[in-house]
Formats: structure tokens, C-alpha cells, sequence
């Protein structure tokens, strides 16, 4: 099924959002009190969101007033998700971000990763990239986007489901060899698949296979570094490589990204969840602060936890979340 959206207009390539930006200063972990309210560092503000409201927010600007609004609310479905994504990246590039990331669960806003069967998981972010372009891209801006899939199979199935009738570029990392079953698949040089006209780069989940996330920085260094290009990197699952899911020992080339690559990457859109008694969610939309938020109630959050810069997703489940 093809999710439809309105394609949005503007003088720029990609629509322009008018929400205003707010500063946030760090805060400290909090503890919620019995009466409903919070104390931080001398300033309260309520531990329950206001009925219109979705999220309740321990932001606090530069001159120490508290607020408990949100330039972005965790969402209440995808539709929400997208919109804030969208909003995300135009403000990203206002910044001249080049290469960026967005990272959310599709198996349901609550999930985390094993709910879903991974095929599934891959054809959801297929349908969800589709629905994002439409908000993103301006119709002229369509034919001058790239969007580079796994495999040629997958720009196949894509072209015949999901992707019918658009004008977007598709295009694969990589080309299944004879041993595939055994992991190998032959490299696609990216030089040659990209054209001149090309603006806009986006990878559709980079995962799979450990060469695909390699094969994204060649397309970084070979034809957006030093242009004017984007590349925004679509639910990459990179915080496998940040955690050392892959041991550097045996898989070098990837432990490297680390320190070369993903450094380079604003991360502008992402939700990461935790479950069991501790649960809660690691949540950021660019350009606040990175949250740690509880659910309260249906529709309801309370910010745990905030700072400037993305916490490790092993410092938020065994310090933040314990302790608040």
C-alpha cells in the first residue's frame, strides 16, 4: 500500500518551516515528586503535560526560566513523525548540515529492535521513505533526488509497489554476486551512478549487509563532500556500528566509521526506545536537545533527562533511566 501525502511548495527545494527554534540549557536527571511537580536546579515546572499538549518538557532557556513547551513533542503516530522529520531536515540544511541521519522504530512507535520480522521492517521504511519524500521534495526539485536502496532487487520491487508512478530516482548500493548466500556481493562503483543534475541523496536502510554503510561513506566522499549535495542516511541502524555491535577486530573497516565518518553525521531525527521497569525513550528532533522521556499516560511524557550532545544508548539504560 502507497501512503499518500500533499507535496508542499515553496521557493526553496524542500518546504521551509516557520516554527520558531528555542534555546535550551543542559539540565540534570530529575526525580517526578508526589505532588506533581519537579524541581530542578531552583526552577519548577509541572510533570504533567497540559491537556493540548502531547510532551512535557524540562527545557529551560539561557536566563533560567523554566517551559514546558517543545519545539517538537514526541509524535502520536507516523504521520506526526514524518511531519517532524521533514521540519528537522529543512532546518538542518538552513544550517548547511550535508550528511544526515534520521532513525526511528517501524514496527510501532514504542517498538525496539527484534519486534518486527526484518523484511517487514524493511518494506514499512520503504513505504514511510515514500510518504517522507512527498512532504520534502518539491515536485521540481523530484527528478534531481536519488534514492539509493540495498540492492537492484530491492529498486525493482520498489518500482512496481511502493514508488509506481514517481519521478524519484531509485538506485541500489550494491549487485548480489553468485556467492551471495554466503555474503559477498560485487561493489558498485558510486561515481558511476550518480548524474550531474543529482541534489539529493537518500539511503533507505544500510543494514542488511555490513558493506552497504561502507559503500554510503564512498558515496559521501566521492559526491557530496564538496559540493552542494545532501545525503540524508534513512533508518541505517547505525547505532549498531556506535555501540561496537561489530567487534573492531573482525570487521575493521566498520570500527573505523567511528572516528571518520559518523562523526560527520547530525543526526536530526531519531527515537530509540527501552523497555521493562525502567523503560523510557531517547528522542531528539533537530535542533533541540537530546531527551530522555517516560511515558505518563497515553499521549503523555515527562523529559527525564536532556543535554546538547547524543548520549550512548548504554549510558541511558544503565545511569539516566535507573536513576530518575
Amino acid at each position: 500500500m502507497v501512503l499518500s501525502s500533499s507535496m508542499i511548495l515553496s521557493n526553496s527545494p524542500f518546504a521551509s518551516p516557520s516554527l520558531p527554534t528555542s534555546t535550551s540549557a543542559k539540565l540534570e536527571t530529575f526525580s517526578l515528586k508526589n505532588d506533581g511537580v519537579i524541581r530542578v536546579r531552583g526552577v519548577h515546572a509541572s510533570s504533567v503535560a497540559p491537556r493540548n499538549r502531547k510532551l512535557s518538557t524540562c527545557s529551560a532557556s539561557r536566563d533560567g526560566n523554566a517551559s514546558v513547551e517543545t519545539d517538537a513533542p514526541f509524535p502520536a503516530d507516523y504521520s506526526e513523525l514524518l511531519e517532524q522529520a521533514k521540519v528537522a531536515v529543512n532546518l538542518a540544511m538552513k544550517d548547511n548540515r550535508q550528511l544526515m541521519e534520521i532513525e526511528f522504530p517501524t514496527a510501532g512507535l514504542g517498538s525496539v529492535p527484534g519486534d518486527g520480522e526484518g523484511g517487514i521492517e524493511m518494506t514499512e521504511s520503504m513505504q514511510l521513505i515514500r510518504e517522507f519524500c512527498d512532504r520534502l521534495i518539491i515536485p521540481e526539485k523530484v527528478t534531481r533526488t536519488r534514492i539509493f536502496f540495498p540492492e537492484a532487487n530491492e529498486v525493482d520491487f520498489a518500482r512496481q509497489s511502493v514508488f509506481s508512478g514517481s519521478s524519484l530516482k531509485l538506485d541500489y548500493l550494491t549487485k548480489p554476486s553468485f556467492f551471495e548466500d554466503f555474503g559477498f556481493v560485487e561493489k558498485v562503483k558510486m561515481s558511476d551512478r550518480v548524474k550531474t543534475e543529482d541534489e539529493l541523496f537518500l539511503v533507505a536502510y544500510p543494514y542488511f549487509n555490513v558493506n552497504e554503510i561502507l559503500v554510503v561513506e564512498e558515496l559521501y566522499k566521492e559526491a557530496v563532500l564538496n559540493t552542494e549535495r545532501k545525503l540524508i542516511v534513512f533508518n541505517g541502524e547505525l547505532d549498531r556500528i556506535r555501540s561496537g555491535y561489530y567487534p573492531p577486530f573482525f570487521y575493521p573497516k566498520l570500527g573505523a566509521l567511528t572516528k571518520t565518518f559518523l562523526p560527520m553525521m547530525e543526526t536530526v531525527y531519531y527515537i530509540h526506545n527501552f523497555k521493562g521497569r525502567n523503560g523510557g525513550t531517547l528522542f531528539r528532533s533537530y535542533p533541540g536537545p537530546w531527551k530522555v522521556l517516560r511515558r505518563v499516560g497515553p499521549r503523555k511524557y515527562v523529559c527525564l533527562h536532556q543535554q546538547d550532545s547524543m548520549p550512548s544508548l548504554k549510558e541511558v539504560a544503565l545511569e539516566i533511566l535507573p536513576s530518575a
